[in-house]
């Protein structure tokens, strides 16, 4: 097995853009925080979830749990950190303390759902609000937020005699819960990865390789692209079935689930060292490249027809962009290093360029953004997922090192 070994900062390898490129990402920065600055003012205790028709903030509490109601399954609010994580990027970027407020009282409602036991979005919650929070003031109030949250993440790996998996939904006492993963889940691993390193308490990263390697074996179809969701038998731990809930089909290319994937494999190679994920998430990036066929916009689901293969998910766009610039960052090889970064940087450019909402009636950042076309639900809207990975990617070109921890990881010859 091979061992992460964490470089000094000064050998992290910096990304050269152009001047052009420069000042396309700085004004885009200061809209971003032009627009959260107008929309903060206007949510109450609520969060932002997608936009509706109109162009307005559809809201949702933060205390929203998932669950299962008779049949029906509620994701609940899985959002509500990633409005604390836009915030605090509009802080780096201006340096305006009104943000930096903004934030921790954003976090004081966010706080509760650090011991929700339902869902495994609780990495998504804290690692987009709690871990930017500590590393950008050092303050362990945020900290100790994510360290429970990360405890209740743990909890939920599943053991059985082929591997341990994190189950994604539900309460752990309900079957249904039990016996299901979801890609999303990989890029959910970061709050364990970051807990480990925190607390020198290993099991973290060992629940999180252990469900990398489960996964890998079980969604990672023969083409490599990746099932939504897998049910496992709890005995064996083989896969039962592969299905979906937000692609077009239980066989199709979920476009945004393709992201996660390539998201958490390069996430797990920098945390471990383990140059087997780095070549895993290589791998997931070459099948979404060669599917977007030269645009850098993917549809929601690569396999669509008809009309629904016309709508688009610059939320999978942006999720990529900042997942192939981390990539760039990461690879051993610079030829491999730049090509991946200027196929980052490429998104990264289109999304400020063409889809950035910059109409006053149109709130959140990145238009066309899918949330879930088979339920209707956020289709050619803003998303609050997207708008965060938007401005993530931002931050790994303008501001490297200062959202969240970054070492580049030595990996062992492959």
């Amino acid at each position: 097995m091979n061992t992460a070994t964490s470089l000094p900062d000064q050998t992290i390898r910096s990304i050269q853009i152009t001047g052009a490129q420069r000042q396309l990402f700085n004004s885009t920065l200061d809209k971003v925080a032009q627009k959260t600055s107008q929309d903060e003012p206007t949510l109450g205790v609520e969060f932002p979830h997608v936009t509706a028709p109109d162009g307005a903030w559809v809201k949702m509490p933060a205390s929203l749990s998932a669950g299962y109601t008779g049949d029906a399954w509620s994701h609940g609010n899985w959002l509500c950190g990633f409005w604390v994580g836009v915030l605090l990027v509009s802080y780096l970027h201006t340096n305006n303390q009104k943000y930096l407020t903004w934030a921790r009282e954003r976090m004081r409602l966010v706080a509760q759902r650090a011991e929700d036991p339902n869902t495994h979005d609780i990495g998504f919650i804290f690692d987009s609000s709690a871990i930017p929070g500590y590393t950008i003031t050092g303050d362990r109030w945020y900290a100790d937020f994510a360290l429970a949250a990360a405890d209740k993440l743990r909890a939920r790996i599943i053991t059985t005699r082929g591997g341990a998996y994190l189950a994604s939904w539900g309460p752990l006492d309900d079957p249904r819960g039990r016996c299901s993963s979801a890609i999303d889940t990989m890029a959910n691993l970061s709050l364990l990865y970051w807990a480990a390193n925190y607390s020198n308490d290993q099991s973290y990263r060992l629940a999180a390789t252990a469900h990398a390697d489960m996964t890998a074996n079980a969604f990672i179809r023969a083409d490599d692209s990746t099932y939504h969701a897998v049910e496992y038998d709890l005995v064996s731990g083989e896969r039962k079935r592969g299905y979906t809930f937000q692609g077009a089909g239980d066989e199709s290319a979920w476009s945004r689930g393709q992201c996660w994937a390539i998201y958490g494999y390069i996430n797990s190679a920098r945390e471990t060292g383990q140059r087997k994920y780095l070549d895993l998430a290589e791998r997931l990036a070459h099948y979404y490249v060669k599917r977007l066929e030269g645009r850098q916009v993917p549809p929601w689901d690569f396999d669509a027809t008809g009309a629904d293969a016309g709508i688009k998910d610059t939320a999978a766009a942006a999720v990529a962009s900042s997942a192939l610039i981390e990539l760039g960052r990461l690879h051993p090889d610079p030829a491999a290093a730049a090509a991946w970064t200027e196929r980052g940087l490429a998104t990264l450019e289109a999304l400020c360029r063409d889809e950035f909402a910059n109409e006053a009636s149109h709130r959140g950042l990145l238009k066309n953004s899918c949330y879930s076309k088979p339920h209707n639900d956020g289709v050619r809207s803003a998303t609050m997922f997207g708008d965060f990975f938007f401005v993530e990617a931002l931050c790994r070109v303008m501001m490297p090192g200062k959202f969240r921890p970054q070492a580049k990881t030595r990996f062992d010859a492959a």
